[in-house]
């Protein structure tokens, strides 16, 4: 049976034979020649499909293990985390950029997470939500730290989970600036590393309890 090789980001499949792997596509966002160049390397490796994720990417499903680095080298991108203790992505929706209803720059706010967060290993894994109105559609709710946008700025949520033991976060702050907002989580984050070993945020939380962890952040 094969087993996942994160050095490759390669996800073992069902079949015990073949792999997974999905570059990493910041904020869902990609051109027409990138979406190619994807299609063009499924097709020359004999994928088996192309699937789109929850963490919007695309994954190449069905790849041999002997072709994983020639993927990767004509891929020329990077590899999405789908396992290991990082933040594992940083989901957002159109928001003022795309969007009709959004009320906050959410692809601005998630890019710049994204680039400064994404992948450097944490104490557990780390799902960020960015939503640029209350519809939000990128359930930041459920995530480890949700952004959402609302008409007066931002409001930062903690400990959301859509795993094991479900739990909607809770509101750390509103009402919040784009500077702000951005400084809220890395606070969130920094904090995490210093206190936190092997547990999800919403799991530490619920140790110390929500109060405790406000204060000190």
């Amino acid at each position: 049976m094969a087993k996942d090789m994160l050095e490759k980001g390669a996800i073992a499949q069902r079949d015990g034979k073949t792999f997974a792997v999905a570059p990493h596509i910041p904020g869902g966002i990609i051109d027409a020649a990138g979406l190619r160049k994807i299609a063009d390397v499924a097709e020359k490796y004999n994928a088996q499909a192309l699937k789109l994720t929850s963490a919007q990417r695309i994954a190449i499903v069905g790849i041999k293990p002997e072709d994983l680095d020639n993927v990767w080298a004509d891929l020329g991108m990077k590899p999405g985390y789908a396992l290991g203790l990082c933040v594992r992505s940083v989901k957002m929706c159109p928001g003022t950029t795309f969007c009709k209803r959004g009320q906050q720059d959410a692809v601005g706010i998630g890019l710049k997470l994204d680039e400064k967060n994404y992948g450097p290993e944490l104490p557990s894994k780390m799902k960020i939500g960015v939503s640029g109105c209350l519809n939000s559609c990128a359930e930041s709710i459920i995530k480890d730290i949700g952004v959402i946008g609302t008409s007066k700025g931002w409001r930062i949520t903690v400990g959301g989970s859509a795993g094991l033991k479900p739990r909607l976060g809770t509101t750390l702050s509103e009402n919040l600036s784009d500077e702000e907002a951005l400084d809220m989580v890395e606070r969130v984050i920094a904090y995490y590393k210093r206190h936190v070993t092997k547990k999800r945020i919403g799991e530490f939380i619920e140790e110390i309890g929500f109060e405790k962890f406000k204060a000190e952040i």
